[in-house]
């Protein structure tokens, strides 16, 4: 990065009174003597990390400063000044940093990871340019409602060449959203500079591309700061859209303090240095007539009391916890069940397809709750690929019902937002296989928010997938066990039409992100009986599809006609097979499948995604350890063959399909 500009003309901004001056640099000077004090316990070492931003307070103060309390600040790792200004307090605030009893998350995650939502805060996770379309989801939900609350989202120069920071800007575009997005152009990467990682010298050009105003500001000049975002947030404010502003600063300490900064020449350090914002500003101040003896009594006031916090705080004891707390938080408790309806059971509606009786839970749930809003690829006018929400548009409003870009990550980061800002957003992937160009966001973002900070996040994901229609290897795999590793998030696969009613519904009515798995080969070849009404599936509840007393089959989704199918050839061979529909994976039914162990004493597990790394692995092994008395031969998993899903049906039906090994392994189990 070259050497600071030397003519930059700061933009007008009106006068400040005395009092604001002075406030002003109150709210500058405050993060600057945390740096001061963080920086001293590193050399003492008192402390073993430490992210600064020496250097750029301007940015986040004067960005702070600008907004009203209604607006969103989504800050980074060296956004102190955006705690300070909106008058974080400060104990609790240097219990969290120092990972003390007292700070925000329960020592659940670091420094700034964490929201503050009556403080219109969401922080940071690691994943840079991840938190982008986050705002967007804030800005969506204002603008749903009418409001006129502005979003503005940190980044650095590095993170916008992530696909968050180009899909964020593309939906804020698109759908005129009232964010702004704040890029911390400070140098360097970690150690790579700026030059070596970005190609062109002015960042603010990438807005034109997206047809929305960009401007470079000289983010150590807190009154050219202010009013840059003043402009931008104005411009959000009129219904005009986004604004992307580009803050030229430096960063004159390591990447973290312990990292150093012997890769940065002394020259740029010292040239920056020289353009200090805390000096600026004060310089600025003694020039319109503050007497220096004020500013002095001012830095000694700040000085003393993070002095006295930060040593406070070394006082207080270290994070601990419970195993039962930490798994207790894991996810959002449970909402009360709806009361049963009156006059007993439902009436039932016959010979319902599939995909018609997802669509009707589906509709129920945006029926009964004004706060869904569905979003992704063609799902409006055309109602969606595969036609769940043919409709939907003329009923819902295009408020509600919206198309995206192409941007599954872009329109999974929204939908937290929306889900922070108190929606029930929904998220067609227009195949499960595109899910991947999501997985940050919802294994990173969605699955985590909860436990590190207890915000309920209502996301439900729709993934329709699985193989039986010579789709190929991307329009065909069976994911689901991916996400079935990855705490916080719940899993569901229906498999039946009234599975799928009842699951959907429940999913959207759910505080925590449950992904839907919809098979594609059901939609419309199966059909069966649906209750009609307010009809729900508990999440993590097992049905027993067939009783029987000798082998006990578990499977979910497509599996499940498989098995009924092989369950009747069996019967007429003497054989009862007990077919276990977990319908859940995340949480799913151990009781139900144990107590039917421990009726058959055989298990043979079969599902349809490739059988290495399944989840019907996770189920035979809790059988084996629960429930080894009980079994008279050993587990058996049955899953699709370890390759891409192939193109040729004859392929996929002979080679790759589980069903194709299913008779003859059930056939071998019961004769061991």
């Amino acid at each position: 990065m070259s050497a600071p500009p030397t003519d930059a003309a700061p933009l007008a901004v009106p006068a400040e009174t005395p009092e604001n001056a002075l406030a002003l640099y109150r709210a500058l000077r405050l993060p600057r003597a945390v740096e001061d004090k963080m920086l001293r316990l590193i050399r003492q070492g008192r402390i073993s990390k430490w992210f600064s931003g020496y250097g750029q307070e301007a940015i986040a103060v004067g960005c702070a400063w600008a907004l009203e309390e209604r607006d969103w600040l989504l800050p980074m790792h060296r956004n102190l000044g955006v705690w300070t200004t909106r008058g974080v307090p400060l104990r609790p605030l240097f219990c969290q940093m120092m990972g003390r009893e007292g700070g925000f998350t329960n020592g659940r995650d670091r420094t700034f990871h964490f929201g503050l939502p009556d403080q219109r805060i969401v922080g940071m996770i690691s994943h840079l340019a991840a938190m982008l379309p986050v705002a967007d989801g804030l800005g969506l939900a204002a603008q749903l409602r009418g409001e006129d609350a502005v979003a503005l989202a940190f980044t650095g120069e590095g993170a916008t060449r992530e696909g968050d920071f180009h899909e964020a800007l593309s939906l804020a575009a698109v759908w005129s959203l009232p964010v702004v997005f704040v890029v911390e152009n400070n140098g360097y990467g970690l150690s790579t500079p700026t030059a070596d990682a970005v190609p062109v010298a002015d960042i603010a050009n990438a807005a034109a591309g997206y047809g929305m105003p960009g401007v470079v500001v000289d983010g150590n000049d807190m009154e050219a700061v202010i009013a840059s975002t003043k402009q931008a947030v104005a411009h959000a404010r009129t219904g005009e859209g986004p604004t992307l502003l580009e803050m030229k600063t430096f960063r004159v300490r390591g990447h973290e303090e312990a990292s150093g900064t012997k890769y940065v020449p002394d020259e740029l350090i010292a040239s920056w240095t020289a353009r200090d914002p805390v000096r600026q500003y004060r310089d600025r101040l003694l020039a319109g007539g503050v007497g220096e003896a004020e500013l002095d009594a001012v830095d000694a006031q700040i000085e003393a009391e993070v002095e006295d916090v930060a040593e406070w705080a070394l006082t207080q004891p270290e994070v601990t916890g419970t195993a039962d707390a930490e798994h207790a938080a894991v996810f959002a408790p449970a909402r009360p069940a709806p009361p049963p309806a009156a006059g007993g059971a439902p009436p039932v509606r016959d010979d319902v397809r599939f995909i018609d009786a997802l669509s009707d839970g589906l509709a129920a749930a945006f029926q009964a709750d004004p706060t869904t809003v569905l979003m992704g690829q063609d799902v409006a006018e055309y109602g969606g690929v595969f036609k769940v929400t043919d409709g939907f548009l003329d009923r819902f409003g295009a408020d509600r019902i919206r198309n995206t870009p192409i941007i599954e990550s872009g329109a999974l980061g929204c939908a937290l937002g929306l889900a922070l800002d108190g929606f029930r957003p929904v998220v067609e992937m227009q195949y499960a296989d595109f899910i991947t160009c999501g997985f940050n966001q919802i294994v990173n973002n969605l699955a985590t928010t909860h436990y590190r900070w207890g915000a309920a996040v209502p996301v439900t994901v729709r993934a329709p997938f699985g193989g039986g229609i010579g789709a190929g290897p991307f329009h065909s795999q069976s994911p689901e066990a991916w996400f079935c590793h990855v705490p916080g998030l719940k899993v569901v696969v229906p498999g039946t039409p009234a599975d799928a009613k009842g699951l959907i519904r429940s999913a959207v009515e759910d505080d925590n992100p449950v992904l839907v798995f919809e098979h594609k080969a059901l939609y419309r070849s199966l059909r069966g009986p649906v209750p009609e009404g307010d009809w729900r599936v508990e999440i993590g509840r097992a049905a027993v599809a067939r009783a029987g007393d000798a082998l006990t089959v578990v499977t979910w989704g497509v599996g499940r006609q498989w098995a009924l199918a092989l369950a009747d050839e069996l019967a007429g061979e003497g054989a009862e097979l007990e077919v276990v529909d977990l319908r859940t994976l995340v949480p799913w039914d151990r009781e139900t499948v144990l107590a039917s162990v421990g009726k058959t004493g055989r298990l043979l597990v079969l599902h349809e995604a490739a059988r290495t790394g399944g989840f019907g692995a996770e189920v035979a092994a809790e059988v084996a350890e629960q429930a080894f008395g009980h079994l008279d031969a050993p587990p058996v998993r049955i899953g699709g063959a370890d390759l891409p899903v192939p193109f040729s049906k004859a392929l996929e039906s002979e080679v790759y399909s589980a069903k194709s090994r299913l008779a003859q392994a059930a056939r071998d189990l019961l004769a061991y």
